[in-house]
């Protein structure tokens, strides 16, 4: 699972960011102490970093010269600061890529995956998330067992990938219906009840049986 580290001051958009990578399989580090953030990535060795400019230490220029005198992990500049100067000056300095906020979450997630792909050619990519045999593909919108493969929906997509990525879990519905508003697809309850029971029609003509169970009153379980 990859890494991200956030660099970021603001604790509800840290948390915002956070939650939203969580839910996309990637393992967080949130940086809470701004006094010596090189140091942090030393120790975390996280595969990118999403660092901001305005820091109340260092500024966020200053700490990817730093980085960069000892590593080449990809850094993306996410920072209200969006002025032709700032974008020039992130990329001067390292940085790989740079988004300016407000930003939009699908963009920033391909924009992550992108880098981490460039950046870690050898290493399991997001694009395919399996689980029992199940293969799910994110790019075709498929899923695969045993040769046999079937289409999904968007939102059948996004439904159960985040099954898959909290398998031993229970999800509820509520946790379902959030994600998918976060990713700007929206579902009401009614709605999510068609989809799981579309996603688990589809299962079974590739012969795959109770892969999603009910918790009566609790929500799902891969």
């Amino acid at each position: 699972m990859f890494k991200i580290m956030i660099v970021e001051d603001n604790e509800q958009l840290q948390n915002e960011i956070g939650n939203i990578l969580t839910k996309n399989g990637y393992e967080i580090i949130k940086v809470t102490d701004f006094n010596n953030v090189p140091n942090r990535v030393k120790e975390d060795s996280p595969h990118l970093i999403l660092l901001d400019i305005n820091l109340p230490k260092e500024d966020g220029f200053k700490i990817c010269t730093e980085i960069r005198g000892f590593s080449s992990v990809p850094i993306i500049f996410v920072t209200s600061r969006n002025t032709n100067v700032d974008e020039l000056m992130s990329i001067t300095l390292g940085g790989d890529d740079f988004i300016a906020k407000p930003y939009n979450t699908q963009i920033l997630l391909a924009r992550i995956n992108a880098l981490l792909k460039r950046a870690y050619p050898n290493e399991r990519t997001m694009d395919i998330v399996e689980f029992n045999g199940v293969k799910l593909n994110i790019l075709s919108s498929t899923v695969e067992y045993e040769g046999a493969n079937v289409e999904l929906t968007k939102n059948e997509l996004k439904i159960l990938h985040f099954l898959i990525e909290n398998k031993g879990k229970i999800v509820s519905r509520y946790d379902i219906m959030e994600y998918l508003w976060d990713s700007s697809l929206f579902v009401n309850d009614n709605t999510l009840t068609v989809n799981i029971t579309r996603i688990r029609n589809k299962l079974e003509e590739i012969g795959v049986k109770d892969f999603i169970k009910t918790k009566r009153g609790q929500g799902y379980i891969i």
